[in-house]
């Protein structure tokens, strides 16, 4: 009963007061972590074959494998031996690699309790662009993701190559799981550019005739960027995620485009019913006020009941 009638109080509109919004961050944000926490703990359990999906593309390039007492190289010339140094660095290696799976894997969950904090304060047409971009956000960086995950391997590779003859590699695994985890990122994070252009032209900032005019910066930059966040000197490595954010920004491009031709005939047209109309804000004349001098005597003082404007009760 007490649930269903703070439901009933609840203002439409999202409004609360602050003390409300501090109370159901609070349970958001407790909700999410405890997600969190129960999938870290799950994570943790099979964190060894965790590892072993995340490096078995890489070691399958560069790794050196015992077989039948004898070491055989990988299908390069060179080879890198994975290490694990110090007494504690398995226990971190682990708790490492549980935390991650944890955020990772419980994502839907926290960005539900973050969306369902959020929402309620959005106008309709901010609904929408927000639903817009959590349902092609997540697959575009999933897309940058299992790029990374495909393109490591060959840069790994182009790297081993260069160790000098006669020595010996050495890959600390967590210093490997962190390689992987921030190309991820990065490959990742590098979609989602787009998107920000296209919410940026929907939400009035940004033109497509502007958008279109910066393309020979955007393709500079693009490329300047895809040789910073790949470690490998590989142009095929570069070229890999550069290509598909190229492809990516001019689409941005064109569907920018589409959205203000359809924006200039819908101005054109007027507003719509649930829209407000533009107010006019040009200053008009009005001519000469004719300004009309205030008797001294005040109406009620015109009666003749009254004694220097008062009444007796007075």
């Amino acid at each position: 009963m007490l649930k269903s009638a703070r439901k009933e109080e609840r203002d439409p509109e999202g409004r609360m007061p602050l003390a409300d919004h501090l109370r159901e961050l609070r349970n958001r944000l407790a909700k999410g972590v405890l997600a969190i926490l129960v999938v870290t703990i799950v994570a943790a359990f099979f964190y060894r074959d965790i590892i072993d999906v995340i490096t078995k593309p890489m070691l399958d390039e560069i790794g050196c494998h015992q077989s039948f007492g004898e070491l055989t190289k990988a299908k390069n010339t060179h080879c890198a031996h994975l290490t694990v140094s110090g007494l504690l660095a398995p226990f971190t290696l682990a708790l490492k690699v549980a935390l991650t799976a944890g955020v990772v894997l419980a994502s839907p969950v926290w960005l539900y309790q973050l969306w369902a904090f959020v929402a309620p304060g959005l106008h309709r047409n901010e609904k929408k662009y927000a639903y817009a971009f959590v349902g092609l956000g997540f697959p575009l960086f999933l897309a940058g993701g299992f790029l990374a995950f495909h393109v490591l391997p060959t840069t790994a590779k182009v790297m081993i190559d260069l160790t000098p003859s006669g020595a010996e590699n050495l890959l600390p695994l967590d210093d490997l799981l962190d390689l992987i985890t921030r190309m991820i990122v990065v490959f990742g994070l590098a979609f989602e550019m787009p998107l920000l252009l296209i919410l940026l032209n929907l939400t009035g900032v940004l033109s497509g005739r502007r958008m279109l005019g910066w393309w020979r910066v955007m393709i500079i930059g693009i490329t300047a960027f895809a040789a910073v966040a790949t470690p490998s000197p590989d142009p095929m490595t570069m070229l890999a995620l550069a290509a598909p954010i190229w492809a990516l920004y001019f689409i941005a491009v064109g569907a920018s485009l589409l959205n203000d031709r359809r924006r200039a005939r819908r101005e054109a047209q007027g507003p719509a019913d649930d829209e407000a109309s533009e107010l006019d804000l040009t200053p008009e004349d009005i001519g000469e006020i004719e300004t009309v001098r205030p008797s001294r005597t005040l109406p009620e003082q015109a009666n003749t009941d009254r004694v220097n404007g008062y009444d007796d009760v007075t």
